[in-house]
């Protein structure tokens, strides 16, 4: 790729295309990057994601979320012990453009929050899929999770 991109570049007429092409061209593939949906996550068209592991599941939002929302300067959720149906607020995220409640995408005990968060809630823009995490739950009605959308539907709902 990058002997194409070379012969490309030699082909357009002026510096200042190349480096704008550049710039261009390394903007959409970090958008492409940024924009992924993990295939072994579940989502739901509030825009949270959930990783079933056994009888618990790690919650977090979407990158389409974050990029919606913008920076997050701050995440409140003081709903750890309790036990939540799906659909229900477990907090809220406050960006700079926006505040957003979160819903739980299936019922459950909320058995850990995560903590960095709560010093630093920019990592939920920085890596919403690894320690951008928010809860952890115990879940109650794993059936539910028949109703979750799929990577694929979702990338498919957030093109609408």
């Amino acid at each position: 790729m990058g002997i194409i991109l070379f012969v490309f570049l030699n082909n357009i007429s002026s510096k200042k295309d190349s480096i704008l092409f550049f710039y261009n061209f390394t903007v959409k593939f970090l958008i492409k990057i940024k924009m992924s949906f993990p295939e072994n996550l579940k989502y739901t068209r509030d825009h949270e994601w959930l990783q079933v592991e056994g009888n618990e599941a790690t919650i977090g939002i979407t990158g389409f979320a974050q990029k919606e929302l913008g920076d997050i300067v701050f995440i409140d959720i003081d709903t750890v012990g309790e036990t939540l149906s799906a659909g229900d607020k477990f907090g809220t995220v406050e960006a700079v453009k926006t505040v957003s409640d979160l819903y739980m995408p299936v019922g459950g005990k909320i058995i850990s929050v995560n903590t960095l968060l709560e010093i630093a809630p920019e990592t939920a823009n920085k890596d919403p899929y690894g320690e951008g995490w928010m809860i952890r739950i115990q879940l109650t009605n794993p059936i539910e999770l028949n109703g979750l959308l799929s990577s694929a539907d979702y990338e498919e709902f957030t093109k609408e």
